[in-house]
């Protein structure tokens, strides 16, 4: 199975009197990088998230959201700076008696200064949290997954049907490139003649030369190569997997060679296919940089 770097996947699950959401979204990346989002007072049970997510991604920049609500009346703790609210009140008792005004409401002032009262989380037991967590966790994961091979399976039905254009064009080069020899030597027939003026040509001369043309022009290890290559290429798709780095490599080998008929066939046919080969390996390749 392949499958895209870009996916999104959502996960919610409520017990003991807390509910989970966990979102995920990833796009693509050159190596697997998972960050993980979520309440400051979880943070001992980011490690274990990380480790759950890597089982089912290998790569791509991925983000994991996630949301805690709490339903229970014990689950926070109200806490007072008793120093802290003695200074406050010692100060303005102080600002009082210089200024000679007084205020039957300090306590209400001093209350509203921070951080004289906080209010906490109550400590929570991993255990418990990581029970409540789990079931949201996998449900975001197998969503995230199956978008991420139904995005994959697109993929490869796309770059299959390009492939078949590029096995075309390599035949119509590969019926070419015989007949480019052999015009080139009825044009070097009829240029020498032009210039002899009915005189009779040198047959071995004009032989040695469209040898050395065919020699130069010759294309045949390119297009076996360039064929292996397309062979190789719907093999990977079916095989699936994590091939994107395989995938990747394999498309630079066939521009090279199709670079390499461009500049060898001098001809003007051979050319124009390379040209439209050319749009198509680099559409490949950039739907490439989506797999996985």
């Amino acid at each position: 199975m392949v499958r895209s770097m870009t996916g999104y996947g959502k996960g919610e699950h409520m017990a003991n009197d807390y509910r989970f959401v966990v979102e995920m979204k990833s796009v693509n990346h050159r190596y697997n990088d998972i960050s993980v989002k979520l309440p400051r007072f979880m943070n001992e049970l980011e490690d274990a998230i990380r480790k759950k997510a890597m089982q089912y991604i290998a790569r791509g920049k991925t983000d994991i959201y996630i949301t805690f609500e709490t339903f229970s009346d014990n689950d926070v703790v109200v806490k007072i700076n008793e120093p802290l609210a003695k200074a406050y009140t010692e100060k303005l008792y102080e600002l009082e008696q210089k200024f000679g005004v007084y205020s039957k409401y300090k306590l209400d002032l001093v209350a509203r200064f921070a951080d004289v009262i906080s209010v906490e989380k109550a400590e929570e037991q991993k255990d418990v949290l990581w029970e409540t967590l789990l079931p949201a966790l996998d449900e975001a994961i197998l969503k995230f997954v199956e978008m991420r091979q139904k995005e994959g399976e697109a993929l490869v039905n796309d770059i299959l049907k390009k492939r078949e254009l590029i096995q075309q064009m390599t035949e119509q080069i590969k019926k070419r490139s015989p007949i480019v020899v052999k015009e080139y030597k009825e044009k070097l027939q009829n240029r020498i003649k032009e210039l002899l003026s009915g005189m009779e040509a040198d047959e071995q001369r004009i032989a040695m030369e469209t040898a050395l043309f065919a020699d130069r022009s010759c294309v045949d290890e390119e297009i076996t190569r360039l064929e292996s290559h397309i062979i190789q290429l719907k093999e990977i798709l079916q095989k699936g997997g994590q091939i994107g780095r395989k995938l990747d490599f394999l498309v630079q080998e066939m521009n090279r060679e199709v670079n390499t008929i461009a500049s060898k066939a001098n001809d003007i046919e051979i050319t124009g296919i390379t040209i439209e080969m050319k749009s198509e390996i680099e559409k490949i390749r950039e739907q490439i940089q989506n797999i996985e």
